[in-house]
C-alpha cells in the first residue's frame, strides 16, 4: 500500500476544531492538508456561544482559557465572523435555580470571571422582554457569540494550508485512505471530525446528541444578552431522554436563535416538528414576545459527545501518528483554540496552557502501546 507524502501533517475535519488545530500546527512551520467531506458538521449547524461552563474543574478550566484565547484574537477576526462579547444570563425560575445561580456566581468569581447577581426585577430591567415572575439570574459579562463557520474558514485561510474536499474511509496512524482508493500520508493524522470520528474509530467512545435549531426574521435588536435557563443544567445538559431549555441568542443581524434540544439514539437529520415546537413553547416561557416573531428557518445538528463530557485531545496511545481532537459535544466553539493550544503543546513536548490529563484519550483507549 503506497502512499502519497503530501504535508507535515493532516487534518481530517474543516469544522471549528480542526480548522483551529490546523491554523495552529500551520503557525508553527507545518504544512497542513485539512481532508473534509463536505457534509455540514456541528461547526455549520451550532449557535456559536461562547461560554464559561462550571459543571466540573476541568471543564471550567478549559472553557475559561479557550474564552480568554477568542478575546486575544477577537481584534483579528473580519467582521463576517460577527464577535460580539455580550454576555450570558443564566435565567432562574425558582429559589431552587436561584440556587444554583448563587453557587455558580460563587465558583466563576473565584476564578476571576467577572459576574453580577440579578434580582427579578433587575433582571427585566436588563431584559424587557422577560416574562414577570423569574427569581432573578446571574449575568456572565465575558461570554460571547461567534459565527463559527466564519471564524474555521478565517483560521484556514494560511498559506501553508491547504483544504481538500474529499472523503476518508480509513485510517492506519499517520496515513489515510480516501473514497478513491488513494492513501495520502503526513508526519500526523489529526482525527477532528466530530460524530464520523467513531466510524474511522470505533473504539472512540462518542455518542451523538441531536440538537435543534431556529432563527427568526430580522427585528429591531429587543434582546442583548444570550439568555440561558438554569433548568439547563439539569433539564437538557443531564438529561438521559430528549429534553429542551430556553437558550435564545441576539445575533448583530437582528435575528435571534432559539434552541435548545438533546436527542439521543438517533442519527435522523430530519427536523421533527414535534421536539421544534416543544423547543420553541420553552423559550417563549421565558421571553413572551417570540410568538409574535416569524421563525424563517429550522434545522438540525449533532453534537459529538464522550462519556464524561470532555473532550479526548492527544495522540492515540495504540494507534502511532493518529492524534484525536474529538467529543467536544456542545462546546467545540468555545473550546476550539484551547484544544489546538493542548495539542500543538503536546505534539511539540511543550510546557502545557492547562493540565492535559482529564482530556487524554488514555481514560477511555488504554495505556499506550507505542514509545
Amino acid at each position: 500500500m503506497n502512499a502519497t507524502a503530501v504535508a507535515d501533517a493532516i487534518v481530517i475535519g474543516a469544522g471549528i476544531v480542526g480548522a483551529a488545530c490546523a491554523q495552529a500546527l500551520a503557525q508553527r512551520g507545518l504544512s497542513v492538508r485539512v481532508l473534509d467531506a463536505g457534509t455540514p458538521g456541528a461547526t455549520a449547524a451550532g449557535m456559536g456561544h461562547l461560554l464559561v461552563l462550571d459543571d466540573n474543574a476541568a471543564e471550567l478550566a478549559l472553557s475559561q482559557y479557550s474564552l480568554q484565547r477568542w478575546r486575544d484574537i477577537a481584534g483579528s477576526l473580519p467582521n463576517g465572523c460577527a464577535y460580539r462579547s455580550n454576555g450570558t444570563l443564566w435565567l432562574a425560575a425558582n429559589a431552587e435555580e436561584m440556587a444554583v445561580a448563587e453557587h455558580k456566581f460563587q465558583v466563576l468569581r473565584e476564578h476571576g470571571e467577572a459576574c453580577e447577581i440579578l434580582a427579578g426585577n433587575a433582571l427585566r430591567e436588563r431584559e424587557p422582554l422577560l416574562r414577570e415572575g423569574l427569581e432573578g439570574g446571574l449575568l456572565i459579562k465575558g461570554d460571547g457569540i461567534v459565527y463559527a463557520p466564519a471564524a474555521a474558514q478565517w483560521m484556514l485561510d494560511h498559506p501553508l494550508i491547504r483544504q481538500q474536499r474529499a472523503t476518508v474511509t480509513e485510517v492506519d496512524g499517520n496515513r489515510v485512505r480516501l473514497a478513491d482508493g488513494q492513501w495520502l500520508s503526513a508526519g500526523m493524522v489529526l482525527l477532528a471530525n466530530g460524530i464520523q470520528a467513531s466510524e474511522l474509530c470505533p473504539e472512540l467512545p462518542i455518542q451523538a446528541k441531536k440538537g435543534h435549531l431556529a432563527i427568526t426574521d430580522r427585528y429591531p435588536a429587543q434582546i442583548t444578552h444570550t439568555l440561558v435557563e438554569l433548568g439547563y443544567v439539569t433539564s437538557a445538559h443531564n438529561a438521559s431522554g430528549p429534553s429542551t431549555a430556553c437558550n435564545i441568542q441576539p445575533r448583530p443581524t437582528g435575528q435571534l436563535f432559539i434552541g435548545a434540544s438533546r436527542q439521543f439514539n438517533t442519527t435522523d437529520p430530519e427536523v421533527e416538528g414535534w421536539m421544534l415546537a416543544k423547543m420553541l413553547r420553552r423559550a417563549a416561557e421565558y421571553v413572551p414576545a417570540l410568538n409574535t416573531l416569524n421563525v424563517i428557518r429550522a434545522w438540525t445538528g449533532f453534537r459529538a459527545a464522550s462519556p464524561d463530557g470532555l473532550p479526548l485531545v492527544g495522540e492515540h496511545p495504540q494507534r502511532p501518528g493518529l492524534w484525536l481532537a474529538v467529543g467536544h459535544e456542545g462546546l467545540g466553539v468555545t473550546t476550539a483554540p484551547a484544544t489546538a493550544d493542548l495539542l500543538v503543546a503536546q505534539l511539540f513536548d511543550e510546557s502545557l496552557p492547562l493540565a492535559a490529563g482529564p482530556y487524554l484519550p488514555q481514560r477511555f483507549l488504554g495505556g499506550s502501546s507505542h514509545a
